[in-house]
Order: C-alpha cells, then sequence, then structure tokens
C-alpha cells in the first residue's frame, strides 16, 4: 500500500496544466505491477498533471534526428529516457517512495541525466516538458534536504559574482598548469578536474555602453538584451551584434540595470538549479526594464538561446503576471529578427562575399523553439557562404552540467555521438557557428577548437574580412 504525502507546495506555476483531463501512463511505467495508471497523481495539482501529460509513445527512446533524448542516446537506458523520468515523478507524488519522495533514490537516478535540453517539449507527441518538471522536483529536494549544496550554489550564483570573475583568471590558468589544483576542485567542488574553466574578459561590455545607440532620425528602434556570458565572458559578441543593427540601420537601446544596481539577469543559472525565488526575483528586475519597451511594440533581441527564450518560455512559469505576454511576444533571437526583417523587406544588411564553408551546431532551445530555419535564411544572405547544419543531439555541456565530475563522461558521450567528430574532421579554414555559450565551450574542450557567434560572422561579412580566428 502506497504512503501518501502531504499535498505539495509547489514553486513554480503549473496552473496551466490544471484544465487538462486525459492523461495515461501505459503498463509498463506502472510501479505498482498492476494496471495500467490512466490518471494523474492524486497530490501535486497542475505539477502531477504536466508529468501525466506523458502518454508512453515512447518518441523519446528514439535515435533518429532531433535533440530527444540525449541521455537515452548515449546510455541505452530506459531508466535516463523522458518517459521513465515522467512514471517515476508520477510515483513519486502518489506515495510509493515515502515520506520524502524528492530525497528518494529512484526519482534521483531518474532525473540525474536530464539536461534540460528541452527537446522533449517539441519533439514528443504529446509536448512533455521534462526540463521544467526536473526543476520543480529540484526545488522540492533542496526543500527536502534542508539546503541548497555548495556546488550548486556557486552555479546558480554566476551573475551575482560575475562582475569579478576576471580576478579569478589566473585560477584556470593554474589549474592547467598543476593537475593537484583541478583535482582538490573536483574533490571539493565537485568540479571535474578534465574539464576547462571559463574565462572572463578583461573588460565586460554593459559598462563601457550608453543606453541607446542612435542611427539616423526617424530609425526604426530595438533592444539589445545582453546576458550575463555575453556581457563578462563574450563581450565580442555583443559588440557584433550591436554593429550588425547598427549597420542595418536600427536605433539599438541596451537594457541596462539603474545606475549603481548589478547588471540585468534573465534568472537562468538560478532556474537550472532549482532556485526559483531567486530566479523570480532575477525575472522581475529584468521585466522592469523590459516591460516599457514591449509596451512600445519594440523587438526585445537576445544572444544566448537559453537566456532569451526564458523569457518566452519558463516566464509563464514563474508567475510573474500580465507583463510576461507581452515581454513572451517582443523576444526574438538575433536570427529571428533579422530572418523577420528580411521577409518583411526592411533588412538593409550590406554583407561582402565570404568564401568557404561554415559548420553551424544550432543549440538545444534553438532547435526546440524552431529557431534553426531563421539561421539558415540570415546566413544564405551572405554572399558566397557555404553551410552546413550539423545534425546533433545536445553538445552535452548544457550549462553545468558537463563541468559537474560525475556528468563529466556522460558528458563528452553526447558531444562525440555527432558534434566533436565533425568539428574535428572539418577543414582549418571552416567557420564554425555555435551561438550557445555551452556549445563553444564543449566543442573548445572536447575538439580544440574556436566557434564563434552569427553575430560575429555577420560582422566578418560586413567588414569583408576573411580569417578564422577568434572573430
Amino acid at each position: 500500500m502506497n504512503e501518501k504525502t502531504s499535498p505539495i507546495n509547489t514553486k513554480l506555476d503549473w496552473s496551466a496544466y490544471e484544465s487538462y483531463g486525459s492523461f495515461g501512463f501505459d503498463s509498463f511505467g506502472d510501479f505498482g505491477g498492476g494496471s495500467a495508471a490512466t490518471e494523474p497523481a492524486a497530490d501535486g495539482g497542475g505539477y502531477a498533471k504536466a508529468a501525466a501529460v506523458c502518454m508512453g509513445k515512447r518518441h523519446c527512446q528514439e535515435k533518429g534526428k532531433g535533440v530527444m533524448c540525449p541521455s537515452y542516446r548515449v546510455t541505452d537506458d530506459e531508466k535516463h529516457s523522458t518517459h521513465h523520468r515522467a512514471v517515476t515523478l508520477k510515483a513519486a507524488l502518489d506515495g510509493e517512495f515515502g515520506e520524502h519522495p524528492f530525497l528518494s533514490e529512484e526519482l534521483s537516478e531518474a532525473m540525474e541525466l536530464c539536461v534540460s535540453c528541452k527537446g522533449c517539449k517539441s519533439e514528443c507527441p504529446h509536448g512533455v516538458d521534462m526540463a521544467l518538471l526536473r526543476v520543480e522536483a529540484l526545488a522540492q529536494r533542496w526543500q527536502q534536504l534542508g539546503r541548497v549544496p555548495l556546488r550548486e550554489r556557486l552555479f546558480a550564483n554566476t551573475p551575482r559574482f560575475a562582475q569579478h570573475l576576471k580576478l579569478f583568471n589566473w585560477v584556470g590558468a593554474m589549474r592547467k598548469r598543476v593537475p593537484l589544483i583541478a583535482n582538490v576542485m573536483e574533490s571539493w567542488l565537485g568540479i571535474a578536474a578534465k574539464r576547462s574553466l571559463p574565462k572572463a574578459a578583461a573588460q565586460d561590455f554593459i559598462s563601457s555602453q550608453p543606453r541607446s545607440v542612435a542611427a539616423t532620425e526617424g530609425a526604426r528602434e530595438v533592444v539589445l538584451l545582453v546576458d550575463t556570458f555575453s556581457n563578462h565572458l563574450d563581450p565580442q559578441i555583443a559588440q557584433a551584434a550591436l554593429e550588425v543593427l547598427q549597420s542595418a540601420g536600427y536605433t539599438v537601446h541596451i537594457a541596462q540595470a539603474a545606475a549603481g544596481e548589478r547588471d540585468l539577469c534573465c534568472g537562468r543559472t538560478y532556474l537550472s538549479n532549482g532556485l526559483i525565488d531567486e530566479a523570480r526575483n532575477e525575472a522581475t528586475r529584468l521585466l522592469d526594464v523590459l516591460a516599457p519597451f514591449a509596451e512600445r511594440g519594440l523587438p526585445v533581441i537576445g544572444l544566448e538561446p537559453s537566456c532569451l527564450l526564458m523569457l518566452r518560455d519558463e516566464y509563464h512559469a514563474l508567475g510573474l503576471g500580465e507583463r510576461v505576454a507581452k515581454l513572451a511576444n517582443s523576444a526574438v533571437l538575433l536570427e529571428e529578427f533579422l530572418a523577420r526583417e528580411h521577409d518583411a523587406k526592411r533588412l538593409t544588411l550590406p554583407l561582402k562575399p565570404l568564401t568557404g564553408k561554415v559548420l553551424v551546431h544550432g543549440h538545444c532551445h534553438q532547435k526546440a523553439f524552431g529557431a534553426m530555419p531563421a539561421m539558415g535564411k540570415v546566413l544564405g544572405l551572405v554572399p558566397g557562404l557555404q553551410v552546413e547544419f550539423i545534425e546533433s543531439s545536445c553538445c552535452g555541456m548544457s550549462g553545468s552540467f558537463g563541468m559537474e565530475a560525475e556528468h563529466y563522461e556522460v558528458s563528452m558521450k553526447m558531444g562525440e555521438l555527432s558534434l566533436l567528430p565533425t568539428v574535428r574532421a572539418a577543414e582549418a579554414d571552416t567557420l564554425l557557428i555555435a551561438n550557445g555559450t555551452s556549445c563553444r565551450h564543449q566543442i573548445r574542450d572536447g575538439a580544440a577548437r574556436e566557434a564563434s557567434h552569427l553575430a560575429q560572422v555577420l560582422r566578418l561579412a560586413l567588414r569583408g574580412e576573411q580569417e578564422n580566428s577568434a572573430y
């Protein structure tokens, strides 16, 4: 007999699922060994119904084209599939794992290799959002545990200490030369000794920029949202994006916090690590700045897929009110904006020829939200450029996942499915594009090549430069 737990107090807003009324798991997912479960768990409300969206079709246990499911692809183990995670979560909410189900070995094992790729949300015929289900499970785990582990707190709080990261670049340099340091960090913090540490830029982007960069009088206005990573790790990407938008004749407003306040952040690192209250606080700060632009109908253009697309996706689950809908409608990736402007015959971008080939790796969230056709369309505007898309699942880095000692090997196996071998086989003068910070990190570590952002390649074409460097 199941030991029923008390109804959980969910941290995210699952009300969008409350009206769902037809559910079912096949009998293979029935932990009780009896008849098939056909209803969501009694406890958990909309959260339980979100898990019960899984109908046991098992598309997550296929290995064709697409993203889903990276962990199943590299393990060949059903317990690391979206289906098994959904069934296990339902069992936890049904009380099958005792009084503290989110601390159970069964649920921890099921969720452990989920890389939050969002592939299931777009590729599963029923749209199971396992990435968001995992966030809630993680938040419940920390609550039942009574604390958040140090490593997860460090990763989550990256936006808070990002401005100081450049002071610690020497640690990464020393760590490369002295393996003992890497080994100590692995045993103390759980950061993989074989993984390189991100290197911060000497100067961030935001602090040197005005709030608006005007083009000609009466020019169309856009907002550039510079994420934590583009601001502090790769400011050259933000600079390239600004130059591209200026060259196209737009007046660019650069989203910034009020004077004296910490830089804006979407909250992605907090959400990914299960710190939902902190993610909500960051999102509220960002909303306060962006909402007036969205009210005016201005496009909010982002560079990092997981950050920008959070505004269109997870913000709806943070309970932030009516402002989210308008911001979600305004939020676009750079490639989506440029493709849309081109289709509307409003884009004037004097791109010069670039000869040779470019290999493009799509971030999982770009693929999940259908942004890859826009990448192809925009790159097709560069005369002479041969564009090839790498058919790949998740790169394996997935934010902090590939940094974690216990996940390093799985992370590399994901990369070795197709991405890393393809990059290694590419000619030295082949341009590489990976819009995700994590993807570029994985390519750097796994293939010893530097990938760039779409914005940087467009800037090369604007300048008529032909080179294969750090752009």
